[in-house]
């Protein structure tokens, strides 16, 4: 699969789906870094059919409303420790991927993977 990491998700996230075999970039590999617009990011996740993973919620309504981005995996844990967030991605990591061969939005919190149709 093909990842795209926002900027308010740390950088080992993208180099944990790397070492997973997932072609990754986070925002900090763009050229304005974590400075990046979600529409520029919506068009490079469009153009690479890339799935956008992100806390922030605008790209949920962008998703709905527009179909922007591709594929997006909101991240709904509200605060927690990078290890934390690392650690529930590798509990997950096979179910998120299974669920993005057929859907297009998934949201990750503390305790659940939820498909959105």
């Amino acid at each position: 699969m093909r990842f795209l990491v926002d900027a308010h998700l740390p950088k080992r996230l993208a180099l944990q789906l790397r070492v997973a075999g997932h072609d990754t970039i986070h925002t900090l590999d763009l050229p304005l870094g974590n400075r990046t617009p979600d529409a520029v990011i919506n068009e490079i996740s469009l153009a690479e059919e890339r799935i956008v993973v992100t806390k922030d919620a605008d790209f949920r309504d962008s998703h709905l409303v527009n179909g922007e981005p591709h594929k997006l995996l909101l991240v709904s844990t509200g605060n927690i420790s990078n290890n934390d967030l690392l650690n529930l991605f590798a509990q997950n990591l096979t179910r998120i991927v299974a669920a993005f061969e057929i859907h297009s939005y998934i949201e990750l919190d503390r305790q659940h993977l939820t498909i959105h149709q």
